[in-house]
């Protein structure tokens, strides 16, 4: 049934569609109102048979997930930025524990300096945690993945991460086809869970693991990812059955396989995107994207079958490695190294919600297609704003607070304009 309704409330509906036990929650923005629609579905009644609780913190928030799941619940929570790092040490014990808990992350920009706008540098911070993390590009792309996310984690026990973009699908109101029960029950089965403490027939979760064992363990963690790459794959087929609609997958190609020139990208902004190559392909330009779904575990396979014919492509990426560069850039490098002649260039943009636009897309297309693309691009970086800094840093050493000087530069005080 068609709704129209904002990013945040879908999801919570999809998630009550999917029947969770245990629901720990602890607020924080973009994320807030998905958990509390969860916690209004449950109070009315609508969601049943869940037990819905609010707690003193992320840290607790995780942890009380490692216990629902390990008890045998189908364990859902949400968070975002800084509540995921203050969450850190549990997140990395849920995938070592090998728990299927969902989260949503509502992706929002790490601070400091504090904001609270959107990019991926929170989903970035815990790529290496151990869970699978899938990438969304629309509220109903949200609602979907959603659905499988829960089948995935529970065929692999392992922890699921959806990552949403923080307000721009969060807050924005679309049109959203929501599921019948029914559809996710046949799609969705009973939880099963693969170890369950039982008093009747106790076990230990989390025993410690000496040298002797532990590359063993870390091994079979980094099989269980490669073993979702096929898992993922088979599950967006079988939704796509079900539901009549192309949703889930490791990548979603857009035109990339007829194009010279491809972006490579996660999250909303492939929706720009598609409306830059709408305009440019109309008027002979040989441009694609090519929407990365799934980031861990990496589809380095599907990436280069999708990219083998392309002349140059550009990785765009709202997150990158200070001191390095483009994180999701490094991964594209090291996925075509045996592909010849592809060109491959970083463009980091969106940083802290800064607005993601047609044109400057489409100027860095046209630097691409004559050449001048650098390899490296920090996209409408204010030069004038750098090196003004970067000159008072030198003049006066005790020059104070980068963000605060910034800031007076520009009349504004704690992102508000001055009068």
């Amino acid at each position: 049934m068609l709704h129209q309704i904002s990013g945040s409330i879908a999801v919570a509906n999809a998630i009550a569609l999917c029947r969770p036990d245990v629901v720990p929650c602890y607020p924080i923005t973009p994320q807030t109102h998905i958990v509390e629609h969860l916690s209004t579905l449950v109070k009315s009644g609508k969601l049943k048979n869940c037990t819905y609780k609010n707690v003193d913190s992320e840290f607790s928030s995780m942890s009380f997930c490692i216990g629902s799941s390990a008890a045998g619940a189908r364990t859902y929570t949400a968070t975002a930025s800084q509540g995921l790092l203050y969450m850190m040490e549990a997140v990395y014990n849920a995938s070592g524990l090998g728990l299927p808990i969902v989260m949503t992350l509502g992706n929002r920009a790490i601070g400091a300096p504090i904001n609270i706008w959107n990019d991926h540098s929170d989903a970035m911070s815990v790529r290496d945690a151990g869970w699978i993390q899938l990438f969304v590009e629309s509220n109903q792309q949200a609602v979907d993945v959603h659905i499988q996310a829960f089948k995935l984690a529970e065929a692999l026990s392992l922890p699921v991460m959806v990552n949403m973009d923080g307000f721009i699908l969060t807050h924005a109101i679309t049109r959203v086809d929501m599921p019948d029960q029914e559809l996710v029950d046949q799609f969705l089965p009973k939880f099963v869970p693969r170890q369950k403490l039982d008093t009747d027939a106790p076990v230990s979760i989390g025993a410690m693991v000496g040298p002797d064992a532990f590359t063993e363990v870390r091994y079979l963690a980094h099989h269980k990812q490669q073993e979702a790459l096929h898992i993922i794959e088979q599950q967006a087929e079988e939704f796509a059955q079900i539901f009549g609609r192309d949703s889930g997958g490791l990548v979603k190609s857009y035109f990339a396989e007829q194009a010279d020139i491809v972006f490579v990208a996660m999250g909303s902004v492939v929706g720009t995107m598609q409306v830059l190559v709408n305009d440019l392909r109309a008027t002979g330009h040989a441009v694609g994207i090519l929407s990365l779904r799934s980031f861990r575990p990496f589809p380095a396979a599907a990436i280069c079958k999708a990219l083998k014919g392309a002349k140059q492509v550009i990785v765009f990426e709202k997150s990158f490695a200070v001191g390095m560069g483009g994180i999701l850039a490094s991964e594209i490098h090291m996925a075509l190294q045996h592909i010849q002649g592809i060109k491959i260039n970083s463009v980091i943009g969106g940083l802290g919600g800064r607005t993601i636009t047609k044109k400057s897309l489409a100027k860095i297309i046209e630097q691409a297609e004559k050449g001048e693309l650098d390899s490296e691009v920090f996209m409408d970086l204010d030069n004038e704003t750098v090196e003004k800094e970067l000159k008072r840093q030198q003049d006066a050493p005790s020059s104070g607070s980068i963000a605060e000087n910034i800031l007076r530069d520009r009349g504004v005080v704690s992102a508000s304009k001055t009068h």
